[in-house]
């Protein structure tokens, strides 16, 4: 299979400016390393908004709604009050396994890597939780190859809108609000 991000590069080509991020910093903060391939994907496109729907979460966003280190933040409070009234998806039943947000959905499904202690980030896969509801899908694969999987239609989710991908892909980096 080729490279997700060069799947994306032919999808939607790259904007002139990389961002550039301090991901020492990021990971401090967060009090975890993040995928190899996340880093990239926000090297070259940043806080993106793919086909008018699936908006892909960067760490000091320009556009604050969409900043990762505040979607983190809040999803894990969320989630960890969430717990002690729904049930936990199996796959985060393990001891010590947390999700992580890192895009979500102008609908307000929200798309995670799955963390479970002793796993690579380089390793961690994709859950996607329904909006405002008990739904939970896994996938087994990076964040960047769901989102250039999702785009091509080769990843078919019960949980996305069923429109999304758009036949002609629109794609925007996002900028301050």
């Amino acid at each position: 299979m080729p490279n997700a991000l060069t799947r994306l590069l032919d999808i939607a080509p790259a904007p002139s400016q990389p961002r550039h991020k301090d991901w020492g910093e990021v990971e401090r903060t967060l009090a975890v390393r993040l995928p190899d391939d996340y880093k990239e994907l926000i090297g070259v496109y940043g806080g993106s908004d793919w086909d008018d729907y699936l908006y892909v979460l960067e760490p000091d966003c320009p556009n604050k709604h969409y900043d990762l280190l505040k979607w983190a933040k809040y999803q894990f409070e969320d989630l960890e009050g969430l717990w002690t009234v729904e049930k936990k998806p199996a796959e985060l039943e393990t001891e010590g396994s947390v999700v992580i947000p890192w895009a979500t959905t102008d609908n307000g499904e929200c798309l995670y890597w799955l963390v479970l202690p002793g796993v690579e980030p380089n390793e961690w896969t994709v859950m996607v939780n329904e909006a405002r509801g008990p739904r939970w899908e896994h996938y087994s694969v990076s964040c960047t190859q769901f989102l250039a999987s999702a785009l091509t239609g080769e990843l078919q989710s019960n949980i996305l809108w069923s429109q999304f991908p758009r036949a002609t892909h629109q794609f925007r980096r996002l900028g301050p609000v």
